[in-house]
């Protein structure tokens, strides 16, 4: 991980993504003390689509409607 001043890290901002890219993850600091972190984005894992989603959840025998009426009349 390299530690930038923010002197540093506005100097190098027009070539932050290379700089990403070559370093890794990037230590901001003011007064040597640091305040932030930049870290390069990994890549993204394909989510399910909703069809998929809702067959991978398991059969309710009774329906949301009565459920919901139920737990509403309970109060």
């Amino acid at each position: 991980m390299r530690s930038l001043s923010i002197r540093e890290i506005r100097a190098a901002l027009s070539d932050l993504e290379n700089l990403v890219e070559r370093e890794g993850e990037l230590l901001i600091t003011r007064h040597g003390k640091p305040i932030a972190k930049i870290v390069p984005l990994q890549a993204r894992k394909k989510l399910p689509s909703h069809k998929e989603f809702r067959d991978s959840l398991p059969y309710q025998e009774v329906p949301s409607a009565v459920l919901i009426r139920e737990d509403r009349d309970a109060r």
